[in-house]
């Protein structure tokens, strides 16, 4: 079984900027290429932070209002290298976490959610940014097909790994929902076909009414001829 990777899902034609450029050479990057942040890159292309819509709006929001009035809570919110940031370099977020094109997608999406970010650049393994990575990115995989997740179930699943009997095992997939019935061997096949079935790209959950022959689980394997 093949999963999908970073590498398949990430954005590889990134719009970066060197620490040195303006912050309105940014905001206008950002605008020009529909992106909400980029990672600013040294002179060898390696990431060295990142410049998002929410730092600027941070920054922003510390602006006196056009009446020349300091908003209240300033300094509390926002630190005076942050307010006087002229350049990118001045405000990017440090250090930055960054992905492997190698990491599959669950991994990827834990990491973001363990870290609260909406985005990891990409680097090889000299450290060069090869691409960008976001949440919506590792939803794609969820917008997969029925039909396509049935044949790896079918095909990769129950055929190469478990090496079971075709037709033993009645597979339906409906967005994205995989529902198992039929009847195998032993008890013990259950859970490992559920838990193989819901690490295929594109399942959402899984339903199974199976039945089995032997009840490997328990003391006495003795047969036994369970659901269906």
């Amino acid at each position: 079984m093949s999963h999908r990777t970073v590498a398949d899902v990430m954005t590889r034609d990134v719009a970066t900027a060197s620490p040195e450029a303006s912050l309105k050479a940014v905001v206008w990057s950002l605008d020009h290429n529909g992106v909400s942040a980029m990672p600013i890159v040294d002179t060898r292309h390696h990431p060295i932070g990142l410049v998002s819509e929410a730092d600027l709006l941070r920054r922003q929001a510390g602006l006196p209002d056009t009446g020349g009035r300091d908003p209240v809570h300033r300094a509390a919110s926002l630190d005076r290298a942050s307010m006087d940031a002229r350049t990118a370099g001045d405000l990017m977020s440090t250090p930055v976490l960054t992905a492997r094109p190698e990491w599959g997608i669950v991994e990827t999406a834990r990491f973001l959610h363990e870290r609260g970010v909406k985005r990891l650049p990409v680097i090889d393994e000299t450290g060069t940014l090869v691409g960008i990575v976001s949440r919506s990115d590792l939803l794609r995989p969820m917008l997969r097909r029925d039909d396509a997740i049935r044949d790896e179930v079918v095909d990769d699943v129950l055929g190469r790994t478990l090496r079971m009997t075709p037709g033993g095992v009645a597979v339906t997939v409906r967005e994205g929902v995989v529902s198992l019935s039929g009847r195998v061997e032993e008890r013990s096949t259950i859970p490992v076909l559920e838990r193989l079935c819901r690490s295929v790209d594109g399942v959402v959950s899984v339903d199974q009414a199976l039945g089995y022959t032997v009840d490997d689980l328990s003391p006495a394997a003795e047969p036994n001829h369970g659901t269906g």
